[in-house]
């Protein structure tokens, strides 16, 4: 059923996909059976694979054929969890679109609260988790370093244990896909635009099938492709250190010189107060270049202009979407 023909509001539910071929069908029956609850709304559910190894574009065609509001979009290779969102958000005809994990930890029930927030009036609904079954002791606290450094360094309001899984009103899903980064942090983009916001609490049970795809290396690139996307601070940082080292550095060296002229020659060698001299400058060229580095590595990624995913085939899409997906 398309929009065009429904007088209901229709909601898309996007969910990126890598390796889920045990989810996937349990979290679009989970999708409809919430639906099938409030009446009042059409959904669709877009699957976007994201180069899975397994049989999960096999699933998402099965799922299709049993529910004509399942689509997929296939990725010719891995382009990441951020990118397939956007690649979603971007196919998605809903008056609302709700992003959501497969792995069922973002449980589907809750979008019934989501609908109602905004139904109230918020643009942006966002979600936080109060608890997550079975998480690491080293993933928590990681996470709340996360955190606490992320608002210390940027101007961004970013709820502590915020999810991906969100509600957007269709004014902010078209302004999200006029953004033009590449590395994109789809969280930190969402919160950058502001709108009418509110939250809604959850408890996240445990996975019940597949592995957690995001690596401890994955997420530490995520942070830190969070933080120089949202924040000029690491260079500033680099700044005041310079000062503060330049400084500390002038001043023992003005010590040992004093010394050494006036007081006992043979306290600092020269050879000393040179090797304390280039340490120090040294120090500061390598810590001023390795911030720097970070942000050069971003401006290559956004003028190099190469496509921001590439669609290797659709599942249930009309064909004048097909068209402008492949463009993108």
């Amino acid at each position: 059923m398309t929009h065009s023909v429904s007088s209901r509001r229709l909601v898309s539910f996007v969910i990126p996909v890598y390796n889920e071929e045990e989810n996937v069908p349990l979290i679009a029956r989970a999708i409809a059976t919430t639906m099938e609850s409030l009446p009042a709304y059409d959904y669709e559910i877009i699957f976007v694979n994201d180069g899975s190894r397994d049989r999960t574009l096999q699933v998402i065609a099965r799922c299709a054929e049993d529910n004509p509001r399942v689509r997929g979009i296939d990725f010719s290779r891995n382009f990441g969890k951020e990118i397939a969102t956007s690649a979603g958000c971007a196919a998605a005809r809903g008056d609302a679109v709700i992003t959501l994990d497969a792995d069922l930890q973002h449980p589907p029930d809750v979008a019934r609260k989501l609908i109602a927030k905004w139904e109230n009036g918020a643009e942006v609904v966002y979600t936080v988790r109060k608890e997550t079954q079975g998480v690491s002791l080293c993933k928590r606290c990681s996470s709340a370093i996360y955190y606490w450094i992320f608002r210390r360094m940027t101007t961004v309001e970013m709820e502590a244990h915020s999810t991906d899984f969100r509600l957007l009103d269709r004014k902010v899903v078209d302004v999200f896909k006029t953004m033009p980064e590449r590395e994109r942090i789809y969280r930190g983009m969402i919160d950058w635009m502001g709108f009418r916001r509110d939250r809604v609490e959850f408890i996240a049970p445990p996975r019940t099938h597949g592995y957690v795809a995001y690596s401890y290396k994955k997420l530490f690139n995520l942070a830190v492709n969070s933080l120089t996307a949202f924040s000029l601070l690491p260079l500033k940082f680099a700044g005041v250190l310079g000062i503060i080292i330049t400084t500390i550095s002038g001043i023992l060296l003005t010590t040992m010189l004093i010394t050494r002229w006036f007081f006992n020659e043979t306290t600092f060698t020269p050879l000393a107060i040179l090797a304390t001299t280039n340490t120090f400058l040294i120090g500061i060229v390598l810590i001023s270049l390795g911030f720097i580095a970070l942000y050069i590595a971003r401006i290559h990624d956004e003028v190099v202009g190469r496509p921001l995913y590439i669609v290797r085939e659709t599942i249930n899409m009309p064909s004048e979407e097909k068209d402008s997906m492949r463009e993108r």
